[in-house]
């Protein structure tokens, strides 16, 4: 069984226990990463650029398929329900159950050189991450945990204005829990990012941002969840529409 200790890592609402944080260095290669529209239920690592005319008329297709409405209010939203952070009985969704909780998944899924806690294949000292988000390679350590953190793509209080604060509490706590809406990413640009959608805020690594509109469109089509117009507009832009 697969020790289920923490991984101290911030999560994308504030979740972190440490402060403290570390440099980037070079600009990342996409070396691991694979392309969103070959990994549609999020289990291999990173999210590769889309650089073909095909690949991008693919992805059109799919943010075509979304449908839209306005944001509602985001009277009642609380983190906590979309259950506790980081749970590992998220049932329905990959990787669930593993006596492993989500965010040391990811960092085990994304992260490189991975080094784990004495005594423990689940929780992760030290790794190296290709971030998609700005381009650059992290060097992660625990004890400087936050230039490091797991980002919803779709955020959750985005959801609950788009229409989950009207789900069942199992379906919320999926997709808290979705690999397929998790990314380790750079700390800072996780928190310039909020609650946003694609027409608030687009990763700043420019050739990743038709890849990041793919996946929060597999995202919102999974869950059956709308996005707002001007979203769905940005989403088309950035590969090519």
């Amino acid at each position: 069984m697969l020790a289920a200790a923490v991984l101290v890592v911030a999560g994308c609402e504030g979740l972190g226990e440490d402060n403290s944080s570390t440099g980037s260095g070079p600009t990342a290669s996409h070396g691991r990463a694979v392309s969103p529209l070959k990994n549609p239920d999020g289990t291999k690592p990173g999210l590769a650029p889309l650089t073909t005319d095909a690949d991008k008329a693919t992805a059109r297709k799919l943010i075509e398929e979304l449908s839209t409405k306005g944001r509602g209010p985001k009277t009642g939203y609380d983190r906590d329900k979309f259950g506790y952070a980081w749970m590992d009985p998220a049932d329905g969704v990959p990787l669930a159950r593993n006596g492993c909780d989500t965010r040391n998944d990811l960092i085990r899924r994304d992260g490189q050189n991975l080094r784990f806690r004495p005594g423990s294949d689940c929780v992760v000292i030290a790794m190296t991450l290709d971030d998609p988000y700005t381009g650059t390679i992290i060097e992660w350590r625990k004890q400087k945990a936050t230039e490091v953190q797991i980002d919803h793509v779709v955020p959750l209080s985005y959801s609950w204005q788009m229409g989950s604060s009207r789900w069942p509490e199992a379906k919320r706590k999926q997709l808290a829990n979705d690999v397929l809406n998790l990314i380790p990413v750079q700390g800072r640009a996780n928190s310039a990012k909020g609650d946003s959608g694609p027409a608030s805020w687009l990763p700043p690594n420019k050739p990743i941002r038709c890849a990041y509109a793919v996946r929060f469109a597999q995202v919102a089509i999974k869950y059956e969840m709308p996005v707002t117009a001007a979203d769905k507009q940005m989403m088309l832009r950035q590969c090519g529409g």
